[in-house]
């Protein structure tokens, strides 16, 4: 009852969110972002990065801004949604020194990016190279300004590297969703709580794990997310979807169904009642790729349909929920419909996309 009654909670305010949006901001090689307008199915302007090559797209959580990090100079670049125009920008390599970080999490007033960081060192004779460290970095002053060790017992899950992050609607902790979930205290950088997700009390679950973040419900205070787990008596794998409240560090789990090899994300429609993501199992010529449908009302999987597969590829949908996108490593978008599960078009993009994903904003 209480996994229900949160789940009709969040569902019912992602019925109060926008349904339309109307403009998709893509990495591509370079070092650019493409700006593409749904309506016109044409790219309408490209943003330039003078740190180089994008590598992940964190939007803020009213939606002003996009955080773009690059590889090629370890940068950050800032986009105003409204202008569609850089704001801020800025490399943290050096003459001598290096960093390197993959996505990470802003502080809700937009001043700190917090993210886990290795740092290269130019010696005389080579490059001395630090373990992986939780890292500080002020958007203003545009350098490092704090970094912390990872404790031993983190060490084999990263510490957070490349996990999902997240940070407390009042910018005094940070989350990083992994094999664990670790609560950092961001006054210290010292890591507080520990949740093991291996047998959460009262789920009738064990072995859980998070995937990322759903970037089309963003509800206030809750992480949502995907989820891996097995029942403690056969050991049967399942997937669905978990809620993670970052006020009281309660959450609730929602099975839906037996888990396939891999999952490419879940995106929902505005009202929240209707999902969709993207299954693979098998390799190579084997490999075979199918849309899931899913009724969120009654947590039942009500459609599938087999589509080509690309050996690389990313899974999106409209903000209307009406259309359904793979893409990714080529220079076009497969455009599906949401209802019939069937190809309607290819939008030419006319760059090759990376790997930093799409943003969705009106």
């Amino acid at each position: 009852m209480k996994i229900r009654t949160l789940l009709a909670a969040g569902l019912a305010t992602l019925a109060t969110l926008p349904a339309a949006a109307s403009t998709l901001f893509m990495g591509s090689y370079p070092d650019q972002l493409l700006i593409f307008d749904e309506g016109k199915a044409a790219v309408t302007g490209k943003l330039k990065l003078d740190t180089g090559l994008p590598t992940s797209m964190i939007l803020s959580d009213d939606g002003k801004r996009i955080y773009v990090t690059t590889i090629t100079t370890s940068g950050i670049e800032v986009v105003d949604t409204a202008t569609r125009k850089i704001i801020n920008k800025f490399s943290l390599n050096d003459g001598t020194t290096r960093y390197r970080f993959w996505g990470g999490a802003v502080d809700p007033a937009g001043r700190y990016f917090y993210t886990v960081i290795t740092r290269f060192d130019k010696e005389v004779d080579r490059y001395k190279v630090s373990k992986p460290m939780y890292g500080v970095i002020d958007l203003k002053l545009q350098k490092v300004v704090r970094t912390a060790e990872i404790d031993k017992e983190d060490e084999k899950s990263g510490g957070g590297y490349r996990a999902a992050y997240k940070v407390s609607p009042d910018g005094k902790y940070l989350y990083m969703f992994g094999e664990k979930i670790l609560i950092m205290n961001l006054a210290d950088l010292k890591v507080v709580d520990r949740i093991d997700l291996a047998k959460p009390e009262g789920t009738g679950l064990e072995n859980v794990g998070f995937g990322g973040a759903i970037d089309n419900m963003r509800t206030p205070g809750q992480f949502i997310s995907l989820f891996n787990a097995a029942d403690p008596y056969i050991h049967n794998k399942m997937f669905g979807v978990a809620r993670f409240d970052l006020n009281t560090r309660q959450f609730a789990f929602t099975p839906i169904g037996p888990a396939p090899a891999a999952m490419a994300g879940l995106e929902l429609t505005p009202d929240g009642k209707q999902a969709y993501t993207v299954v693979t199992n098998g390799t190579l010529g084997a490999k075979r790729c199918e849309f899931w449908h899913m009724d969120m009302t009654t947590n039942e999987v009500v459609d599938k349909a087999e589509f080509p597969c690309r050996s690389r590829f990313r899974f999106g949908m409209s903000m209307d929920g009406k259309k359904l996108y793979i893409y990714g490593a080529s220079y076009d978008i497969e455009v599906y419909d949401a209802k019939t599960l069937k190809l309607e078009t290819n939008w030419d993009l006319g760059n090759d996309t990376t790997g930093a994903g799409m943003v969705a904003v009106e």
